[in-house]
């Protein structure tokens, strides 16, 4: 055999391994195209269900900041309240409240010395005298 033949069949040998490496990329470009559509279809439902559920936890944050609002103007109202309650009524109760409280000491202390009579009589005698 030439080197003439010998190289023109090996020219005829890659032009084959070429051209079966070209169809066998074709056809993994074809299923690869054909992979990606349908995982764009079946990704389009998934993107909708993803925005309408958004969509509702939105409205439910909406919800939650107007009661959020709400409890705050209520715990404002109530702080309001209790600080005039507290300058109204705050400084008459304190006052009753320590007047009954001296009043009971002092209703105890009347109680005990009647039962126990003559508790001074028995003095000490003081430091120094004698």
């Amino acid at each position: 055999m030439s080197p003439g033949w010998l190289a023109a069949g090996a020219v005829v040998l890659l032009a084959l391994v070429v051209l079966f490496v070209g169809i066998k990329a074709a056809r993994f470009f074809d299923e690869a195209t054909k992979a990606m559509q349908k995982a764009q279809q079946n990704t389009d439902p998934l993107f909708v269900e993803a925005n309408t559920t958004l969509t509702h936890v939105n409205t439910q944050l909406e919800r939650v900041d107007g009661i959020t609002a709400n409890a705050r103007a209520v715990t404002g109202n109530v702080s309001a309240l209790t600080s005039l309650f507290t300058a109204t009524l705050g400084g008459p109760l304190v006052k009753a409240a320590a007047l009954s409280y001296g009043v009971s000491k002092a209703v105890k202390a009347r109680r005990k010395a009647a039962e126990q009579p003559n508790k001074h009589t028995k003095r000490r005698p003081r430091r120094g005298a004698r």
